[in-house]
């Protein structure tokens, strides 16, 4: 199968649905002509914000993956069109991925989110929690400039992916616990699905990755590694959209949001004042 093929079967149908069932209230109110406001467009700008954060963070990442050979595809099931080593279709998974998991996160808080007002403060979850995940990441870089080879996807995934989940969790940690129904639902669907995907690709020889710089642990055609890296790469936008749309997130950040708006204005107004002179 071709790797636009692989995208069109499997992942253009779920989000179709998503598209169509999830933004009901937008569509509803470009009917009736009504110009959507910016609570309403909230939720979609959050989508939007992490597909564009996904192919930014995830470009250099991937194409030190392929120019390195820890994963390969095969050239007659791909267009040929690349961007640095890496085919447009693996760009277009970036997107699409982060196109239905968002959705799916938008669709779960609507229906799993707790009372804001329940919210309790837990300080000492975000330092712990941020503790563990720096501990994690100095392990992971060790054993991958030690030259370990089989420990190189492993540890590629690893010292990648836990940079914005470092970010995430020492943001708010306890505002994900709070909404840890939502987090569970929202990181495990998608992974499981796009984990029976991946093991048809592999299969089918549509993509393959490097059994010498994987550690060999498998679960019947599907890499650890791999298991891994959909498993981080939806925890990531799953935190991202919850911590993005919870109230108690922005509260926490709104003195640092207003900090921000006025060093913006005194620029504006310095820049503003040199221009007049």
């Amino acid at each position: 199968m071709t790797y636009f093929g692989v995208l069109i079967v499997f992942l253009l149908p779920p989000l179709l649905l998503l598209l169509a069932f999830v933004p009901r209230d937008l569509w509803s109110g470009l009917r009736r002509g009504e110009r959507p406001n910016r609570e309403l467009m909230l939720p979609y700008t959050a989508v939007l914000l992490h597909v564009l954060l996904a192919v930014v963070y995830t470009t250099p990442w991937d194409n030190y993956l392929v120019a390195t050979g820890v994963w390969y595809y095969d050239p007659d099931l791909v267009t040929g069109i690349t961007l640095g080593y890496v085919p447009i279709e693996e760009y277009t998974f970036f997107v699409l991925q982060s196109l239905l998991t968002g959705l799916w996160t938008v669709a779960l808080l609507r229906r799993l989110a707790p009372r804001s007002g329940n919210f309790i403060p837990r300080t000492r979850l975000r330092w712990v929690s941020s503790i563990l995940v720096v501990v994690l990441w100095i392990l992971s870089t060790a054993l991958f400039f030690s030259g370990w080879k089989p420990g190189t996807y492993l540890t590629l995934i690893l010292s990648w992916a836990l940079i914005p989940v470092f970010l995430q969790v020492a943001t708010g940690a306890d505002v994900l616990w709070h909404n840890r129904k939502t987090v569970a639902a929202g990181i495990l669907a998608p992974t499981l699905y796009l984990w029976l995907i991946d093991s048809l690709a592999i299969s089918s020889g549509t993509w393959t990755i490097d059994p010498a710089q994987t550690t060999g642990l498998m679960l019947g055609p599907l890499p650890f590694e791999e298991m891994l890296f959909f498993l981080m790469t939806n925890m990531i936008i799953v935190f991202g959209m919850v911590l993005f749309l919870s109230p108690e997130t922005q509260r926490r950040l709104e003195p640092l949001i207003k900090r921000l708006n006025k060093k913006q204005t005194g620029w504006q107004n310095h820049f503003a004042s040199r221009l007049q002179d």
